[in-house]
């Protein structure tokens, strides 16, 4: 069987996909172009201080400890990156901090300690980077959602607090509708998975020469994961961040547009 690699021409070859992007960005006018160029530039970056990275880290004489410190550093990268995206909800960062707490722990945990699979540092880092990367685009939709809601429903939220309700009470509608809302993208992934599309663990195994079947076994194992942990970070956020926005005694004080 043929090593599949692709080099460095291979990234500059498909680099034309970005030029066709920002092409269409510059006849549509969609004024695209510097985000393309500064998304671009940086995941190039990104990936290849990662690489380097974790050819350090993934040695088998070294420690597990290096790569356990890698994965606490995503927890308050992804934090801060939810909390640039929306800075309408204040202690987004702390919120989606304890949401990956509980998410990701309980996802760690049972991977590991049911022996799913091994601890090891080459196992311990993907995973956890990919169940922090999903997690985030639910914690950044949620956050949004309820922002916007909150805003929008704010005379019945008020008209609720003044009916005697507690604050709790008042949102709990919008927190249930927001966090519905946020996890249907990745429902949907799991639903349409194999079929619609294949994602990229089950495309990487597969390259790497790995037998389909097990290849899709591991995928599924970190879809469920994904949506699990993706789950309790997102309910941890929408419960904290709504009542950001209500007072001790019962006042709303609704997001400003």
């Amino acid at each position: 069987m043929q090593e599949v690699t692709v080099g460095w021409w291979g990234l500059v070859a498909s680099l034309a996909m970005i030029v066709i992007t920002i092409a269409i960005s510059l006849f549509l006018r969609l004024k695209l172009e510097r985000d393309l160029t500064i998304a671009t530039g940086r995941s190039i970056g990104q990936l290849v201080i990662a690489g380097w990275a974790l050819t350090l880290i993934l040695k088998d004489e070294v420690s597990i400890v290096w790569a356990w410190l890698w994965v606490l550093a995503m927890v308050p990268f992804a934090a801060t990156s939810a909390s640039k995206r929306e800075p309408r909800l204040q202690g987004l960062v702390w919120s989606t901090t304890a949401g990956y707490i509980f998410g990701l722990g309980i996802s760690l945990s049972v991977l590991f300690s049911l022996q799913i699979l091994p601890l090891e540092s080459r196992v311990l880092i993907p995973i956890a980077g990919m169940i922090v990367g999903n997690s985030l685009r639910v914690v950044v939709v949620a956050a949004t959602r309820l922002v916007d809601a909150i805003r929008d429903s704010k005379s019945e939220i008020e008209a609720m607090l003044s009916l005697g309700f507690n604050r709790y009470s008042a949102v709990k509608r919008i927190v249930s509708e927001t966090l519905k809302l946020a996890l249907i993208p990745q429902i949907e992934t799991t639903r349409t998975v194999g079929i619609v599309f294949l994602p990229g663990i089950f495309t990487g195994l597969i390259l790497a020469g790995v037998d389909p079947l097990e290849a899709a076994l591991m995928q599924a194992v970190i879809l469920f994961l994904v949506l699990g942990s993706a789950s309790i970070t997102g309910l941890v956020v929408v419960i904290f961040g709504a009542q950001k926005f209500l007072t001790i005694d019962n006042r709303l004080e609704p997001p400003m547009s």
